[in-house]
């Protein structure tokens, strides 16, 4: 018995893993192209133009989600910033769900784990469930309600002195603060968008010209760099869970909760069904594509996988985040809606694709546990690629080649100028991006001063070390 537990967990590890490995490219040139997008890709202030309930504002919201990507605690920080300023309660829900489900990174993970058919799901799923939520909002809208809601959250971030990262309207924080040339006092959520912003506002120059600059570089890997922190957490444990999921749930559990056969009313369970299942997972953003292939090795309705996908905005983690934010009357909105239109959709796209032929038939395929992931084949040669632009961009920014700032921080390595706290140590003087470093440096001197190069000249060219 527990030969064939521990045999099992290894066989759980080498799926995960393997799953991993087989989309680790997609994942990160999808990165790549999302984070030169967020950098190259100038947008309007978006509050400006979402305010009105209107189909070309669902039609911005949705650009600007699909070119905004990340997690979808991100997702929902920045969709609460558009709220309070302004932005039309559909227009923030279309954002919401385009910057978590139609970007690039997703698609091509849904391509190489799932296949085409289930990208093509995704893509016209997706408009089609951002139109159908869109009607059902303005059907069913407490108006009176959302704007208690704003006026509330706006008098409470005045009474404790809380402002937002003008970078990605998240809440900004004391300690990563800085003051502009006309005197105005600006709070980040981070370094990384700190810097980002200096990178803006410091910015010279087409994209063209960026490009070919190694400043240009910089802010691609700091851009690439915050999308991992974002996601990577969800990516490892979503393939981690499939691995466990496909190996030790017997089939008599998924028999049970999704009806088996054919039919209409089984197509609607198994959509009901899969967000059901996405709302307890607890695995969001691109977490549930390796899921999702669990669910469909176990014989899955396509509806009930396609619906699960949908549905990271609604698990039980991201929840509790809407009624932290806005109270439990609109987390229970956002619920329902979110829920009738996944489900909904989902429904609807296995009956069309059902009519069209499109439905993909999984019983001629390996299953995961018959599938050898590790060889020498076109994944292979495309990881080696992907790592090698990755470690890339990851050198030029820990580096910091072309970036603004005389001054490297010890502790985090971002970019800094004399401007912001410091200390001498050793009779060396170091420059820190905020007061959080300076502290974090002052507890351990030692560890940050022997490891760290604490100053380079020339954008990065000449790094002391000591």
């Amino acid at each position: 018995m527990q030969a064939a537990i521990v045999d099992g967990i290894f066989e759980s590890l080498r799926i995960g893993f393997g799953f991993l490995w087989t989309a680790a490219w997609a994942i990160i040139m999808g990165l790549v192209i999302t984070s030169l997008v967020q950098v190259y890709v100038s947008k309007e202030r978006m509050a400006q133009v979402l305010g009105e309930e209107t189909v070309g504002g669902v039609t911005k919201a949705t650009l600007f989600g699909a070119a905004s990507s990340g997690c979808s605690f991100g997702a929902i920080a920045i969709g609460k910033g558009l709220f309070k300023k302004g932005a039309h309660v559909v227009n923030v829900l279309a954002f919401m769900f385009a910057s978590t489900n139609l970007i690039v990174e997703l698609g091509l993970m849904i391509l190489i784990l799932l296949g085409w058919e289930f990208l093509v799901a995704e893509l016209l799923g997706g408009v089609i469930l951002i139109a159908v939520m869109a009607v059902l909002v303005h059907l069913t809208l407490p108006e009176n309600l959302f704007d208690e809601v704003r006026q509330a959250l706006n008098d409470r971030d005045h009474d404790h002195g809380i402002t937002e990262d003008p970078t990605c309207g998240m809440e900004g924080k004391d300690e990563y603060s800085l003051v502009t040339d006309g005197g105005e006092t600006l709070k980040f959520c981070s370094e990384g968008c700190m810097e980002t912003y200096e990178q803006e506002a410091a910015s010279s120059g087409g994209w063209r010209d960026e490009l070919l600059s190694w400043g240009g570089w910089y802010k691609v890997g700091n851009q690439y760099r915050k999308e991992w922190s974002m996601i990577w957490k969800d990516v490892v444990a979503g393939f981690l869970i499939s691995g466990f999921v496909i190996v030790f749930v017997p089939q008599s559990v998924w028999n049970t909760l999704f009806i088996q056969g054919e039919g209409v009313l089984v197509s609607a369970e198994n959509a009901i069904m899969g967000v059901a299942i996405a709302v307890i997972s607890f695995v969001g953003s691109m977490g549930n594509v390796p899921f999702a292939v669990a669910l469909w090795g176990g014989g899955i309705s396509f509806a009930g996988v396609i619906a699960f996908v949908y549905a990271d905005l609604i698990t039980i983690p991201v929840l509790n985040v809407y009624r932290k934010y806005y109270g439990w009357k609109v987390m229970l909105y956002i619920l329902g809606v979110f829920f009738v239109t996944m489900a909904f959709t989902g429904f609807l796209m296995e009956e069309l694709f059902d009519v069209l032929g499109l439905v993909p038939d999984l019983a001629g395929g390996q299953t995961a546990t018959e599938q050898t992931y590790f060889e020498i084949n076109y994944t292979f040669y495309l990881n080696l690629i992907a790592f090698a632009l990755s470690g890339f961009l990851l050198y030029v920014y820990r580096r910091g080649l072309g970036a603004p700032g005389k001054y490297r921080d010890p502790v985090c390595g971002m970019r800094t100028d004399d401007s912001g706290p410091s200390l001498t140590h050793d009779d060396e003087t170091y420059y820190f991006c905020s007061k959080r470093c300076k502290q974090s440096f002052e507890e351990h001197p030692t560890e940050f001063s022997d490891q760290h190069p604490h100053v380079s000249e020339g954008g990065g060219a000449g790094s002391h070390d000591h």
